[in-house]
């Protein structure tokens, strides 16, 4: 179908998540318009209203559902489902999707070493070998197999902290994103200490690899270059001032991974006397535009710390869940004025990147610590999926409104669980009773990226495809490979 200038989506339900009519306003047969990257208007549908934009823009208009172009504003077909947002994912990483299932029922830094550091170790030294059975970049596979994820569960924007040996291809996974048509954050890692070897900076390494990024991709429109140390526990404090000048001279976020497992918090805490949220703050590193993944492991002194600098958590509750390393405080960090946004993580810690199952788990969990099924409500925890993490990121979308970039998507609710659905159900159903893979149809800047299931800017089977032979080679390459055995805290506490 031919792509058009402006696009029309009519819907039974409507979550527009706009601040200019209050995010939780609740639209039964609703409408988005959109004219390039941009949405024209959003709101209730009438015969009226399709009439007047079938009028004024039949030329050029695209109607989402429709086979051809209707006649009148009745014959605008209804999509049994909801409008909403695309989603904003915060945290997360490009290079994990093969690894699903790897290296399962193991704490954080021993996954690190036995599934990350192996993988992308394996791609960098085997790059040839890898280029000639996949016909491409594995590094590029890897990243495409990451946007067809993404897209499938609804996520137009994203931060990817793109660590490790993915620090050296970034040139891939700009090209990826582009292909794909997301918005998409870099933040590019960097390490001096605590680490695999093989990838540990010198003075200034980090620094000039920035420099060298942003003089390539500063004047992309989908992709923007940030520093992204990959932990505190990694990174000296020479090196973390450095990054941090650079943010602030070049006016960009910085983001880091911070106290997430429990047994390398403690360690840094008894090797450094401070936590990673007290060394950060003694470096000044920590301010409003710091972004810090997980922060589970907390003290009272962190919490003030955070509160004070204002410093913005994205919280990943099903990595968390899975690699054992606990929760954060979240209701008591919202209660301080604490930002927290919800996320995924990589599929290689969290299995996928449905990011509704990731706010269904953050609700959870948090009702039953707290002994309080009142404490963070559907509404609110969706709300951490698009406005609050659009918020973060410094884009203008996670809301159907006039002038914000036009990022949709639509969720289908035909299916026996999400019936029936009413309009005083449908958040609360959205977070209880919908598994995530609802997404139908996806739009991003304005245009089409998934209709009815199909991915139009990727080729999803053969990405697929390359990518189970690239997961294929690397178990055939982890029967000889040397353990790597340099992250954090397990030479330290090996169980």
């Amino acid at each position: 179908m031919e792509d058009k200038k402006y696009k029309l989506i009519r819907s039974r339900f409507l979550l527009p998540f706009s601040e200019e009519i209050g995010t939780d306003t609740r639209i039964e047969d609703g409408y988005v318009l959109t004219f390039e990257t941009k949405i024209l208007e959003a709101g209730k549908y009438s015969a009226e209203k399709g009439d007047e934009i079938l009028n004024k823009y039949k030329n050029d208009l695209l109607v989402v559902g429709a086979e051809r172009l209707p006649q009148s504003g009745k014959d605008i077909p209804q999509l049994r489902g909801v409008t909403m947002p695309g989603f904003v994912k915060a945290h997360g990483h490009d290079h994990e999707s093969p690894l699903i299932g790897i290296a399962k029922d193991e704490p954080l830094a021993d996954w690190l070493d036995h599934a990350v550091n192996l993988f992308t170790g394996f791609m960098n030294e085997k790059n040839e070998f890898l280029c000639n059975k996949l016909g491409m970049s594995p590094n590029l596979a890897t990243y495409l197999k990451a946007r067809v994820d993404d897209i499938y569960y609804g996520i137009t924007s994203c931060m990817v902290h793109h660590c490790n040996h993915n620090k050296y291809k970034v040139d891939e996974i700009f090209k990826a994103n582009m292909q794909a048509g997301t918005k998409m954050i870099v933040a590019v890692g960097g390490q001096d200490r605590h680490y695999d070897e093989r990838i540990l900076d010198k003075p200034g390494e980090a620094v000039r690899r920035l420099d060298d990024y942003l003089e390539k991709y500063g004047n992309s429109e989908l992709v923007r270059i940030i520093p992204g140390p990959d932990q505190f526990f990694s990174n000296g404090p020479e090196q973390l001032k450095s990054l941090k000048k650079w943010s602030r001279d070049n006016k960009t976020l910085i983001h880091v991974h911070s106290s997430e497992e429990p047994r390398t918090t403690e360690w840094f805490k008894e090797t450094y006397k401070m936590t990673p949220i007290e060394y950060a703050k003694s470096i000044d590193f920590l301010d409003e535009n710091t972004i810090v993944a997980h922060q589970v492991n907390n003290t009272e002194n962190d919490l003030k710390i955070l509160k004070e600098t204002g410093t913005k958590v994205v919280h990943n509750p099903l990595a968390n869940a899975i690699l054992g390393s606990g929760m954060p405080p979240i209701v008591k960090m919202l209660e301080m004025g604490i930002p927290v946004a919800i996320s995924t993580d990589g599929s290689g810690s969290a299995d996928h990147q449905n990011m509704i199952l990731a706010a269904k788990l953050a609700s959870q969990y948090q009702k039953a610590v707290n002994q309080d099924a009142r404490v963070m409500p559907a509404q609110q925890v969706l709300e951490m999926t698009n406005v609050i993490p659009a918020k973060f990121l410094g884009y203008k979308t996670g809301q159907l409104r006039k002038e914000y970039d036009a990022d949709i998507i639509f969720l289908e609710m035909t299916d026996p669980h999400l019936r029936p659905t009413r309009i005083d159900t449908l958040v609360e159903n959205l977070v209880w009773c919908a598994n995530g893979s609802e997404v139908t149809h996806v739009i991003a800047n304005g245009k089409v990226l998934l209709r009815d299931r199909k991915f139009t800017t990727l080729d999803a089977e053969d990405i697929m495809e390359k990518v189970e032979l690239l997961a294929s080679l690397m178990i055939q390459h982890r029967e000889t490979a040397s353990e790597i055995t340099g992250t954090g805290a397990r030479d330290q506490n090996r169980r």
